[in-house]
């Protein structure tokens, strides 16, 4: 936040010509015309948020089924229904109302303090009503209220945290200071150019506010419904042709073929999914990773490309010490020294503080005394200190840019090919000078700052490479520094630059694995690109200038270092530095991707059974094989109870995972048959031999369905023998309760016709039994189908 101090800006702004600014009348017309200095976002209504999770495919089939039912009379089963209803909206509303909004920090960094001149007097005013023409003054500590045109003084802005990039920019007459940088030397008097929205900053939040991405999980719970509703349609037809044969009267038929739809819908799929990525997410956070959008866990699973930012995100972010190239007379000691004698603390300036960081390590000279000292000059392009030496000798060093140095002190060598080797290596270079007070100076080397990688990010990017992940590198650096840190963290391939990025004709086909010189806007083309050509696409990063990209990213990674702004618009924020803990996000992402398969493959064997079994049975035997209420109830026995999968014990795959939904459905298919065949056998089985009357026929069946639905959880969640790995503890407490109600349900007359204790034995015998046989049938599937 800018500084409330009001003390009398330098001089420099109040005599400069054009340092006149605003009167206080032209300044309230310019507000009228161009609007508050401050980023404009429309909050919606959490009534409205939960009321959208009643809008879509599923909500719609249930509540068309909860009106019919009441409408008919049935009152139980529309109750049912619409509490499912109820439930499935409660727990994805409150899920994700937490989510943050990264266009309100925006507006908040905005609302600071300036100090204004208007009427001819400075002032502090709030910066939100700064209008283009307001004349501002800048100090150490700032931060910079609006794009600005610095029209008096000398700063240092770090930029860090708009451009990503950690060497601070000098800024002098003419050049422009941009909202949201820091002022870290110096003072300067500025004139600003564009407020709120038309700034620098502004854009920004308006690349975030526009970035958006399609939810993968979305598409995939419609094409289920899609091809579910699609056989049950054609059943429920085939079932009302037939009934109108039959003259069967349609207030009998009707409840039953909507019973039949609903069972074919996934009601509880989008809860299910919610629940296992909610897991996964207090997971996540035990392992160091925030999760602020459920759809990322999802989408992290399929995540097969991931663009890295550099700075903060591969980098320390902060300059150290690399290399030294010393010149005869002088040894790379002595040029450490002078470098460090020519750099001063107070300025707080990245590449003083890394040479005094290094120099400090050397144990330095204590007999050095400077006499005085010139900070960095960007006319000069060095900065120099006076020193008197033990002998008395006044020596004069200096530290600045290789060319210049090396021209003052006439030095013949070929500065500029060691200059481009350094920078080869991602360096950045700086030249010591030292000579005696009003003498030519001797060129004493050259020092090679760096922005180091982190320790762990060759690693890490190995491990993701082995996870079948491509890590492309984005930085903002020169294509010589950018190659020169990718092969350090093992990212290779050729360099390319923006031009790239916006080629057209290459749209969805991205061959390069490292781009240099990329703006805030071109990091979400990139982003863009990568998801036309089919990939889902995460994105690391850490200031305000990744933003958009992370916001439009399936899988947008704000690491610890990152601005408030960039982990509001991310998806995944990481809470301890470095980005190790992104390789068990990944996993953990698989891991969640495992249950839900299961789950969801479960739904689809149970839903083709249960639809093919009431309309063939009632076509074959001209009964209702079990009733309507009986259908609602095994909506809470099979689909709720078995929600218990989200903790089940899997082994995460070893490439991105992909939603197959046609592989899916010849699965379910192929495995629906054995226990299809299973349940007419028995049916017919307990008619002819037991002579069961047709309401305990139906309790019977009725139980037959939630046995074998525990059953094929076990079945399908193994893709070897069922038996290879044990249930989570959850998973094996949510069966035997399943068990045990369904039992006592079907033992004690409770919603349904009584039967002995007997038959539930047999069948759960039956069922085991259907179990082992039908495993081997399962380990061909998945052998021949690849989900």
């Amino acid at each position: 936040m800018i500084s409330t101090s009001q003390q009398s800006p330098l001089s420099l702004g109040e005599n400069h010509p054009e340092a006149v600014g605003l009167s206080t009348s032209e300044a309230a017309a310019r507000l009228k015309q161009y609007g508050l200095n401050a980023v404009q976002t429309s909050k919606k209504s959490p009534i409205i948020l939960f009321l959208r999770k009643f809008w879509g495919p599923i909500p719609w089939m249930l509540e068309i089924t909860v009106l019919l039912e009441l409408y008919l009379g049935k009152t139980t089963e529309g109750i049912i229904i619409g509490s499912l209803l109820l439930f499935n909206a409660g727990m994805s509303f409150f899920q994700e109302y937490h989510a943050q909004s990264a266009l309100d920090l925006l507006r908040k960094k905005l609302s600071v303090q300036a100090r204004v001149l208007r009427d001819g007097k400075w002032q502090l005013l709030p910066a939100d009503h700064l209008v283009p023409g307001d004349v501002v003054h800048l100090r150490m500590g700032d931060l910079v209220p609006a794009d600005s045109k610095l029209i008096a003084g000398q700063i240092q802005m770090d930029q860090s945290s708009l451009t990503g990039e950690s060497e601070p920019v000098d800024g002098g007459p003419g050049q422009v200071a941009y909202a949201g940088v820091v002022i870290k030397r110096g003072e300067a008097t500025a004139e600003v150019l564009a407020t709120g929205s038309q700034t620098k900053f502004g854009k920004t939040a308006e690349l975030v506010r526009s970035a958006k991405t399609a939810s993968h999980l979305e598409t995939v719970v419609f094409s289920i419904v899609k091809y579910l509703v699609i056989a049950d349609v054609a059943l429920a037809l085939i079932v009302a042709v037939y009934s109108l044969l039959l003259q069967i009267p349609w207030h009998t038929i009707l409840p039953f073929i909507l019973i039949l739809l609903v069972a074919s819908v996934p009601v509880a799929l989008p809860a299910m999914f919610t629940l296992a990525t909610a897991l996964g997410a207090a997971e996540l956070a035990r392992n160091g990773v925030l999760v602020s959008r459920l759809s990322a866990i999802e989408e992290a699973a399929s995540m097969d490309v991931l663009a890295s930012d550099k700075t903060g995100t591969l980098t320390e972010n902060q300059l150290t010490l690399a290399a030294v190239k010393a010149y005869a007379p002088f040894s790379p000691d002595d040029v450490l020294r002078f470098a460090a004698l020519a750099s001063d603390e107070a300025t707080q300036d990245p590449l003083d503080i890394a040479i005094l960081r290094a120099a400090q390590q050397k144990r330095p000279d204590p007999s050095d005394q400077v006499i005085h000292f010139t900070p960095f000059e960007p006319e000069k392009k060095r900065s120099e200190a006076l020193i008197r030496q033990p002998d008395g000798t006044v020596l004069n060093v200096m530290k600045g840019a290789p060319l210049t140095l090396a021209g003052l002190s006439g030095y013949g060598g070929a500065v500029e090919e060691e200059v481009r080797e350094f920078a080869a290596k991602g360096f950045r270079v700086l030249a010591v000078a030292v000579g005696k007070e009003h003498e030519r100076p001797d060129l004493a080397g050259l020092v090679g700052l760096q922005d180091a990688p982190r320790a762990d990010s060759k690693d890490l990017i190995q491990s993701l490479m082995k996870s079948g992940i491509r890590v492309l590198m984005v930085t903002g650096d020169d294509a010589e520094t950018a190659q020169a840190i990718a092969r350090q963290v093992g990212i290779s391939g050729p360099v390319c630059t923006a031009e790239k990025i916006k080629d057209s004709q290459n749209s969805g086909n991205v061959s390069c694995d490292i781009f240099a010189g990329v703006f805030p806007e071109d990091k979400i083309h990139l982003v863009q690109r990568l998801q036309q050509g089919g990939h889902v696409v995460g994105m690391t990063g850490d200031g305000v200038n990744d933003a958009p990209a992370l916001k439009q990213a399936e899988v947008g990674i704000a690491v610890a270092s990152a601005t408030d702004v960039a982990k509001a618009a991310a998806s995944l924020i990481l809470t301890t530095p470095g980005l190790k803990n992104i390789v068990s996000a990944v996993k953990t992402s698989r891991e969640i991707y495992q249950r839900m398969l299961t789950y969801t493959l479960n739904k689809i064997i149970k839903t083709f059974q249960i639809a093919l079994f009431l309309s063939l049975g009632f076509i074959l035997s001209g009964e209702f094989v079990i009733t309507p209420l009986q259908i609602v109830l095994l909506l809470f026995a099979n689909d709720f109870i078995t929600m218990s999968i989200a903790t089940d014990r899997v082994t995460a795959s070893s490439k991105p995972d992909r939603w197959n939904v046609f592989s899916l459905m010849k699965i379910a298919l192929i495995l629906a048959l054995p226990v299809l065949l299973l349940s007419f056998g028995f049916f017919y089985a307990a008619k002819i031999l037991l002579h069961l009357p047709i309401e305990q026929l139906q309790t019977l069946m009725f139980v037959m369905l939630v046995f074998t639905g525990q059953a094929n959880v076990y079945l399908v969640r193994e893709r070897h023998h069922f038996w290879n790995s044990i249930p989570s503890r959850w998973m094996l407490i949510g069966t035997l309760l399943d068990i045990v109600l369904v039992s006592i349900l079907a033992t004690q007359g409770i919603l349904l016709s009584a039967i002995p204790f007997i038959l539930i034995l047999i069948v759960l015998a039956v069922v085991v039994l259907y179990l082992f046989l039908v495993d081997r049938i399962k380990i061909k599937v998945f052998q021949t189908i690849h989900l």
